[in-house]
């Protein structure tokens, strides 16, 4: 259900604020707006005031909407009315009316954004948990417990970082820049701050996908390996752990915190095993427990399992900034999103990056569904995130598009002569092949996410 509301309210606040930046430039223009729809198709629902005002329509197939002026090269246009045609207006109007869609998307982005900034978050803390070996974050000499502080590009200025969120999003940008970044880290207390390099220029090229963020190794948050109520007669109940013990070693080797201790636990695999002697610290004693993991397999790996949850907390901060922090804010993360919403489309064209990153609606759904169960403030980042989207694709020169008509518009403004009748029709035939691939592509792709084949 949640994901139906989030989807439904998605799509009908972004495609509304997107007609409407068509619509209201269009009437700041003179133009006369004869229909405002969202949604294509047969009209479900209508309101018009009076019969020389705009109608409003919602029509039954909601992927979009558009809005319908007067046009002398589509209506019989008395010359009495000329004026108020669409195709008559000076060049500068026409491209405003047209781009004012998009550009509404990406101004409605910075205001959803700072929304999301000033409800505020409660978000982990970027101490990090213990990196897997051979990751780039072990080789650059991070640890369990490592607090970043601050994050910045090589040749870049240094920025606050106040939660793993906040990492996360460093880290990405920078894969997709393919650049270092350098951190600035203390330990988890805030003291003996240092500085040292993620060389993520190695990645340079790859999608910032699963495969990149293992091989980066920053995941999950820092949270004490303190062990949770065990299942009944799983290996940890029988074993005689309790909720609330703290694994200090394992076979004599330390173990810094819950990642380290769910990786030595599933690492726990072969025949005639011997049992691991866990070191754990109960109301301030310390006990020595035996305990052996049972075997399971998943795919073609053989894994140990205690049947017990693993992890304390990790420590939290609430995130939120004042009136003008937070449209800085929201501006700032505009404005890095379309640049790299831009780089990726471009470099799935040049085929150096998956077409897998396309989405669809179905994707769409689950996020809204989501993020709307995780609370407003999320829910408003991740419709500002969209946003962006929508306004970026609308920009693309690809005929049918707003940015194909402003293509056109160039074109005339260059040539002093508008595109022939003849080109109009091929390059939109075109742009209409182009997005129906697109559109295959991304709802192939949904399809797929749900299959957990991707």
């Amino acid at each position: 259900m949640s994901m139906l509301l989030g989807f439904v309210l998605t799509l009908g606040v972004l495609i509304v604020v997107h007609e409407y930046g068509h619509y209201r430039v269009a009437l700041w223009c003179g133009v006369k707006v004869l229909r405002f729809s969202i949604g294509f198709g047969p009209v479900v629902w209508r309101r018009q005031a009076t019969p020389e005002s705009t109608e409003f329509v919602l029509s039954a197939i909601p992927f979009g909407g558009y809005v319908r002026w007067l046009d002398s090269r589509i209506d019989h246009v008395p010359p009495n009315r000329w004026h108020e045609t669409f195709d008559r207006k000076p060049l500068f109007q026409r491209a405003a009316t047209v781009a004012a869609g998009p550009l509404v998307n990406l101004l409605l982005a910075v205001l959803l954004y700072a929304a999301a900034h000033w409800v505020g978050t409660d978000e982990a803390v970027a101490i990090l948990s213990t990196p897997p070996a051979h990751t780039l974050a072990m080789e650059s000499g991070l640890a369990a417990g490592d607090w970043v502080q601050a994050a910045a590009p090589a040749d870049g200025e240094w920025e606050d970082i106040a939660s793993m969120n906040e990492l996360h999003w460093q880290l990405t940008r920078s894969v997709l820049r393919g650049e270092d970044l350098q951190l600035q880290v203390s330990d988890s207390n805030g003291n003996h701050r240092r500085t040292l390099t993620l060389r993520l220029s190695e990645l340079a090229g790859q999608d910032m996908d699963s495969a990149a963020a293992q091989r980066i190794g920053i995941g999950a948050p820092f949270r004490a390996a303190v062990m949770g109520r065990p299942s009944p007669g799983g290996p940890a109940e029988r074993a005689g752990l309790r909720a609330g013990d703290q694994v200090l070693s394992i076979d004599g080797v330390p173990v810094p915190d819950a990642q380290a201790l769910v990786d030595r636990i599933r690492s726990y695999s072969g025949p005639g095993l011997p049992p691991l002697r866990w070191l754990i610290e109960r109301n301030g004693e310390r006990v020595e427990l035996e305990v052996s993991p049972r075997q399971v397999t998943e795919g073609d790996k053989v894994l140990g399992r205690v049947d017990a949850p693993v992890g304390g907390p990790a420590r939290m901060v609430t995130i939120r900034l004042g009136l003008w922090d937070g449209v800085a804010r929201g501006a700032q993360r505009t404005w890095d999103m379309a640049g790299l919403s831009l780089k990726m489309l471009g470099r799935m064209v040049l085929g150096q990056a998956s077409l897998r990153n396309l989405s669809g609606p179905l994707t769409i759904a689950d996020y809204a569904g989501q993020s709307l169960q995780l609370g407003l403030s999320y829910y408003l980042a991740f419709l500002a995130t969209v946003s962006v989207s929508l306004g970026v694709l609308n920009l693309l020169p690809l005929p049918m598009l707003d940015g194909g008509h402003l293509m056109y518009y160039l074109f005339e403004g260059v040539t002093g002569r508008p595109v022939s009748d003849l080109w109009h029709k091929w390059l939109q035939r075109s742009g209409a092949f182009v997005l129906l691939l697109m559109m295959t592509i991304a709802l192939s792709n949904d399809v797929a996410r749900l299959l957990g084949l991707q």
